[in-house]
């Protein structure tokens, strides 16, 4: 039975990339050796990690325009961290929209002041707040594009003549924008690139050496850059699964393509979910994310039936986080529209049953 996998992360990934990537645990590049074994100072190895992060640059259109793409290690949670250990020299500004800009807060008031600007917290996080104004004599300003638990996205992003740093970790690369207004943009691979182990982390140079205090090497953005990604020893199969998806990107058609595709699976499913009376949707219409929609059933009691009947279908990871409950379909770059289709038609035929 084909699986129709909406695992919000690790997530589904290319069937191509799998192929390639599944071949080369035997025999990569015809060495006679594993990825899995292979020096990462290898010319091999180091030609995995120059692609890897010229095709990040390339995708986002930031190439020669004074940024830097690392693969880094520990996840989007110690880029939390990571950025207020580099960029901090008094106060940071924050807009909290869920569980992970919750977590960067957190890590950040190690270093200085936080300004909360807005959050939505007053409505379990269903909404992006729109009015707030921004510190001028802030270090930077952080904010999470698009929150996977509670199933919103920041459809735009405030001017602000500060470093505007942002947490890409659920929808890099599924979306053009103008990635130039960014200063500092970090993103776990487990979501649309590739599987969990490796942290993307792309960051205008200029930004970096303005805190008075000292960095601990592994902490240091700088560290990371001179090495080019190998400082230590980096997550070779992460990285390599990566620069694979990436390629697939690019073949695809980039990141417009992305878009595009995204946009018809978002746009069939909160179709359903706002025509079929026994669903209704969780994030603000407005606000709605193409990645991770979130719904409920209005009569809990219709649950057992339907969880019956997705898992009969072959869908995978369907349940809602705890933290919203009910339903959470992640539409992942490499999710086929047909997968979308299968979700839509069991939700009708749950409608046609009661």
């Amino acid at each position: 039975m084909k699986k129709h996998n909406f695992s919000a992360g690790p997530c589904i990934l290319p069937q191509e990339v799998f192929q390639e990537a599944s071949q080369a645990i035997l025999d990569f590049n015809n060495s006679g050796l594993s990825i899995l074994e292979i020096s990462h100072r290898s010319p091999d190895f180091v030609a995995v990690m120059e692609e890897a992060r010229s095709l990040a640059l390339e995708l986002l259109g930031l190439q020669n325009k004074g940024y830097k793409a690392l693969f880094l290690q520990g996840g989007a949670s110690t880029q939390f961290l990571m950025v207020a250990y580099n960029l901090i020299n008094k106060k940071a500004a924050y807009l909290n929209t869920g569980t992970w800009s919750s977590k960067a807060i957190k890590e950040a008031k190690f270093f200085g002041d936080v300004i909360e600007v807005a959050s939505s917290k007053d409505k379990n996080f269903n909404y992006i707040p729109k009015s707030y104004s921004l510190p001028e004599d802030a270090d930077y300003f952080h904010c999470t594009s698009n929150n996977t638990i509670f199933g919103t996205q920041m459809k735009s992003f405030p001017a602000t003549s500060r470093p505007l740093v942002c947490d890409m970790s659920s929808d890099i690369f599924s979306r053009e924008l103008d990635f130039s207004k960014f200063d500092l943009i970090y993103a776990g691979a487990q979501k649309n690139m590739g599987p969990a182990g490796t942290t993307l982390v792309i960051v205008k140079e200029e930004i970096l050496g303005k805190v008075s205090r000292e960095i601990p090497s592994m902490m240091n953005y700088q560290t990371h850059i001179d090495k080019d990604s190998m400082f230590n020893t980096p997550a070779v199969y992460a990285v390599y699964v990566s620069m694979l998806t990436l390629r697939w990107i690019k073949s695809k058609g980039g990141l417009k393509a992305m878009e595009k595709l995204n946009h018809q699976k978002a746009e069939l499913l909160y179709a359903e979910i706002d025509r079929n009376p026994l669903f209704k949707g969780f994030a603000e219409k407005e606000d709605r994310s193409p990645m991770n929609a979130t719904f409920n059933l209005v009569n809990e009691a219709h649950k057992e039936v339907f969880d019956k009947m997705w898992k009969s279908a072959g869908v995978n990871g369907l349940n809602g986080h705890r933290s919203v409950g009910g339903y959470r379909a992640s539409m992942y770059n490499a999710l086929p529209l047909e997968s979308v289709q299968v979700v839509v038609d069991l939700m009708k035929e749950l409608e046609e049953k009661v």
